[in-house]
């Protein structure tokens, strides 16, 4: 917290005006900043709601735009879900590629992209509660997507990479399929949030406690590791 300085009270600055021809962007002459804006909100109330339970309405009134604006961007609520399932996917693929895997030793890599997964989806449960919802409609609305595959090539290439680096090298064993090792990692890295609710209360944890997230992100990373290890 900044510290209090008791002095003579200084004129205030005066707010800087654009030059002349340079105005500032605002959301009607900023298609992308809006668009980007009305799926991190429609994200959340996708995700708490359902695609039955959300209102486009509230979505709206949330990013100080319209139901026509969404309309015109993402043609309809449905248009909008799955927009909001693509850049989702989208997003946790770029951070991943941020992690340069590639220039890392070969367990090492495995083990930071297991502790990222393990903290993205901790630090996103409307990713998961959107995966969550998908999964219920049985990915119907997933199926119709042209991009979705494309979006996860990424994936499950840096897994190759790494793991055939480290079969190479002798550190990995033989015979593992890249989408099995992305599996487990999803699946031990999703239950943390999926199930913390019913899970924590049937056994008195604390699931959300620093402690138990520090033990339970240990355990995941070294499951994974001695799952692939020789």
């Amino acid at each position: 917290m900044n510290e209090l300085v008791h002095r003579r009270a200084a004129k205030p600055p005066m707010k800087s005006v654009p030059a002349a021809g340079k105005r500032e962007p605002t959301r009607t002459n900023d298609p992308e900043r809006t668009q980007a804006n009305i799926l991190q909100v429609a994200e959340v109330e996708f995700g708490e709601k359902g695609l039955a339970g959300a209102r486009i309405d509230e979505i709206a009134a949330a990013t100080k735009t319209s139901k026509r604006m969404i309309y015109y961007y993402f043609g309809s609520k449905e248009g909008l879900y799955l927009a909001v399932l693509e850049e989702a996917y989208r997003r946790v693929r770029d951070i991943e590629a941020e992690l340069h895997l590639q220039d890392l030793e070969p367990e090492q890599a495995l083990r930071r992209l297991v502790a990222f997964t393990f903290d993205h989806h901790l630090n996103h449960e409307s990713y998961i509660r959107l995966v969550m919802s998908e999964n219920i409609n049985r990915g119907q609305y997933l199926a119709q997507s042209a991009r979705i595959q494309e979006l996860n090539v990424p994936a499950i290439a840096a897994i190759r990479n790494l793991y055939q680096r480290g079969v190479k090298r002798g550190v990995f064993r033989a015979g593992l399929d890249p989408v099995d090792i992305h599996a487990s990692i999803s699946a031990l890295s999703f239950f943390n949030v999926s199930n913390r609710h019913t899970f924590g209360l049937i056994f008195k944890l604390d699931m959300q406690s620093a402690a138990y997230v520090a033990h339970r992100r240990d355990n995941v990373v070294e499951m994974i590791a001695r799952f692939v290890k020789r």
